[in-house]
């Protein structure tokens, strides 16, 4: 079962073999029918600009696939198929066929991510086009073997430093290095990005569009209209800015009705009254949450990784926050207790541990789709 093979593969590693994945792919690549692929890269935003692309897709008419890491609750959310979460029938079909065609020791050497971006393609290969999303970096991801149409930059920042680097200059290099045919990039935050991006367009010799340069004026009246008609905080509209501008590269007409329904669940998602989740987990998209959560305070749920900047984080977050409480996190990623305790006592925060929704307080829960996961295990029960 699928299931019970990707158990036994770490979700995570210290370590990344580079070489593996265009290896193993190399070997099956006659085997796998590809469709258009558009291939997301950048630090934050992919999820959720990959699923207005994808929606849209999918309503005007297109079979389309939208592949997104990691998931929060059920390894289904990854792969997304025509409208809805694929089926674990057609994975555990799919992961079957993709054994017949690996050698066992590849199959045992992939890791999860690698298995899972190759589960996907082959759960895909009857489609128009696949939103393919990248896990981690741009060049050397796992995604980034496959031949795509486009590359689609959403806005770079700082996160996992210790694989992609420690300025914004090498993070961006090592990202827009996975440009093939050409790329539409974001609004970004980093002037630098432009630069770099327009460098490696140039010695690629390949298209460079900024987003709002494919834009009409009537685009942003469409975009202004969906916004409102879904109640979109800030970022969320301008991941739906960057879905369109490529819609208008692939020259295919769109309609506001065909981004109904496309908001990825964890991108602050008001998950009862009082109640909102976000799964973000670095500088960039706590500034964003700060911009769109702002003249509020929330009671904000929190815990985070060792390797994220979560002084900082916590620091930007301030004007939201009225109190912090500590939720218990199973994962040997997750910082000691006592450092955490630390730092809020630092930063001049008061916290307790979190054990239950108070219905009169305002919450907010934040820090990374593990957090998100151990949330929603204890308020879902």
């Amino acid at each position: 079962m699928l299931e019970t093979f990707l158990n036994v593969k770490p979700l995570y590693y210290d370590e990344i073999d580079y070489t593996r994945m265009p290896r193993v792919y190399k070997t099956i690549r006659k085997e796998l029918k590809l469709p258009k692929i558009i291939h997301l890269i950048g630090t934050n935003g992919k999820g959720t600009t990959g699923r207005f692309l994808a929606t849209a897709l999918y309503k005007l008419g297109y079979k389309t696939g939208h592949y997104s890491s990691p998931h929060i609750l059920e390894f289904n959310e990854r792969i997304w198929l025509n409208g809805e979460l694929v089926s674990y029938q057609i994975l555990e079909s799919a992961h079957q066929k993709l054994l017949t065609l690996l050698e066992k020791k590849d199959a045992d050497a992939l890791s999860y991510f690698e298995y899972t971006t190759l589960l996907a393609i082959l759960v895909y290969e009857d489609c128009d086009y696949i939103v393919l999303e990248a896990g981690l970096g741009g060049e050397h991801d796992a995604t980034a073997v496959f031949e795509n149409i486009l590359t689609v930059v959403t806005p770079i920042g700082k996160d996992h430093e210790a694989f992609l680097g420690e300025t914004i200059a090498a993070i961006a290099t090592t990202k827009l290095n996975a440009v093939r045919k050409g790329l539409v990039i974001a609004q970004q935050p980093y002037s630098e990005v432009y630069d770099i991006a327009k460098s490696i367009a140039k010695y690629k010799k390949v298209f460079f569009y900024k987003a709002e340069e494919l834009l009409e004026e009537i685009d942003l009246v469409n975009i202004n209209a969906v916004a409102s008609q879904l109640s979109l905080a800030q970022y969320l509209q301008d991941n739906l800015s960057v879905a369109i501008a490529v819609l208008k590269y692939l020259k295919i007409e769109y309609t506001n009705d065909a981004f109904e329904n496309a908001q990825l669940f964890g991108r602050l998602s008001k998950i009862a009254n009082n109640i909102i989740l976000d799964v973000g987990h670095n500088v960039l998209a706590a500034e964003q949450i700060v911009k769109s959560l702002k003249g509020k305070k929330y009671n904000l749920i929190y815990n985070s990784y060792k390797d994220k900047n979560y002084r900082e984080i916590l620091r930007i977050l301030r004007p939201i926050v009225e109190n912090i409480e500590i939720i218990t996190v199973e994962d040997t990623r997750i910082e000691h207790k006592e450092l955490m305790q630390k730092t809020l006592e630092e930063l001049g925060y008061s916290y307790t541990t979190f054990n239950k929704i108070d219905n009169s307080k305002e919450y907010l829960v934040f820090g990374s789709f593990s957090v998100a996961e151990a949330f929603l295990k204890v308020y879902r029960g």
